[in-house]
């Protein structure tokens, strides 16, 4: 898919509307808003759409794993999974399994999941341990992965244990989360992340714990589950209840470089798709309950910022921090960034979550989602430990996850959608999909980056 950043194309400057329209509202603000959200970066990457083939195409997958998911930096875990000497944990996408691993000295090391002496893999699960021990013949690594034991050493005569340590990955960690990269050329982290620090330095994910942590496999292409998240445009269709209290049609897109991307929706103001505005007082309650404290708008206040100052109000309580000079917008706002290829972080304050996605094994119509929900540190508190991983089965819903609020509805409605995408596009019949010019421009740009990748044969150069 061959695409070109361009300025807005002639006639279409109306679809710089939502940057505009976002802007102006930071222009509102009476207390300071952070930099990053005045970090305007909008892309119009050409007008051709999607091969539906790219979503179910085994040699398309094999592309991916690849030159993409073999090469790139991604999310693997929390650091707090990892939280004590000997405690593991296992990621698997496509080819390649890691276990993770805290070793005895507190560093964080991530090996190739498969024992050197007929290739088992050595651990199917997390969970602390006291050494990496091959569970069919025997051989055992430490924690460092140095070979330490072979039975019956003396039928090996060749062998040499300075040759037998375990192949590592490449190991990164930033915000709290730890990253792995299978190339052992990959090049550093910081230097893959981009601008995401610079962005989160007002909003930090290291400063925050993991209070659940919900994994499921879905019948979809990993691609298709996660377009769902970088676009407003599918929310008048899906998610209706959210008209009343979300500008989705006004959402600001910004493309920054070859991994980065962010959207922006305002809350606390009604959808331009309704026919009727509601009245200010119902978009508060829609958003603070029955109970809401309505006087502010007696005095003049918006709606938003009524909205914003029970919300502020809730966080101080529950968290013990003030934050009565933070803004409105950090305060309310859907601000939701993707680093490619699998990592999803929601800035600003309302939103405590970060989602995950990649292929289930080598199925090209499967995919595993994961959702983080990081809650603030109180104030003066430890840390609390992290939460067990809650594995979603097919007959359950998010809804029954009760750590994901009001949110696991919207997550419902998102999932009745991937299936009939997944066999929507293998029966399509034309070439190529439809996108729209701005409130899709981060679809074009994360195939772009796909491709970028496989016609460079993985170089992150």
């Amino acid at each position: 898919m061959a695409t070109t950043r361009t300025d807005a194309p002639g006639g279409a400057g109306s679809a710089r509307r939502g940057e505009d329209f976002y802007q102006g509202l930071l222009d509102q603000e009476t207390r300071d808003v952070a930099v990053s959200l005045r970090a305007v970066s909008p892309a119009f990457l050409g007008t051709g759409g999607i091969a539906p083939s790219r979503y179910f195409s085994a040699d398309f997958h094999r592309l991916e794993v690849e030159h993409v998911w073999k090469r790139v930096w991604q999310v693997a875990c929390r650091e707090e999974q990892i939280a004590e000497a000997g405690d593991t944990y296992v990621y698997d996408v496509a080819d390649t399994s890691l276990v993770i691993v805290r070793t005895e000295d507190g560093m964080i090391k991530a090996f190739h999941n498969s024992c050197l002496h007929r290739g088992t893999q050595l651990r199917v699960s997390g969970g602390p341990v006291e050494e990496l021990r091959c569970p069919y013949h025997g051989f055992t690594w430490s924690l460092g992965g140095e070979l330490s034991e072979v039975p019956s050493e003396w039928d090996f005569p060749g062998l040499d244990r300075a040759t037998m340590c375990l192949p590592e990955a490449a190991v990164g960690t930033w915000g709290g989360f730890v990253f792995v990269n299978p190339d052992p050329a990959a090049p550093p982290l910081a230097d893959y992340l981009e601008n995401l620090p610079e962005h989160f330095a007002t909003w930090p994910l290291a400063d925050r714990y993991l209070k659940a942590h919900i994994v499921r496999t879905v019948p979809c292409n990993w691609k298709i589950s996660l377009e769902a998240f970088i676009e407003s445009y599918h929310v008048m269709a899906v998610h209706p209840q959210l008209l009343k209290t979300a500008a989705e049609s006004l959402t600001e897109y910004d493309i920054y470089g070859a991994h980065v991307s962010r959207m922006v929706t305002g809350v606390g103001i009604s959808s331009e798709h309704l026919a009727d505005a509601p009245a200010p007082a119902d978009i508060v309650t829609a958003m603070l309950g029955a109970k809401a404290d309505l006087s502010g708008l007696d005095r003049g206040a918006t709606a938003r910022e009524v909205v914003a100052e029970g919300v502020r109000a809730s966080l101080q309580r529950r968290t013990g921090r003030d934050f009565s000079g933070v803004s409105d917008a950090e305060i309310i706002d859907g601000i939701e960034y993707f680093l490619f290829p699998n990592f999803m972080p929601w800035g600003g304050l309302l939103t405590s979550f970060a989602y995950t996605f990649r292929p289930a094994g080598n199925d090209p119509e499967s995919c595993i989602i994961e959702i983080m929900v990081l809650e603030p540190v109180p104030e003066g508190a430890a840390r609390p430990a992290a939460a067990r991983t809650r594995v979603l089965e097919a007959n359950e819903s998010w809804i029954d996850v009760d750590e994901l609020g009001v949110f696991g509805r919207v997550f419902n409605q998102d999932g009745g959608t991937f299936a009939r995408v997944q066999r929507g596009l293998r029966a399509s019949v034309r070439n190529e999909t439809v996108l729209s010019s701005y409130q899709e421009s981060r679809i074009r740009h994360l195939h772009a980056t796909i491709d970028t990748y496989i016609d460079n044969k993985g170089s992150q150069g």
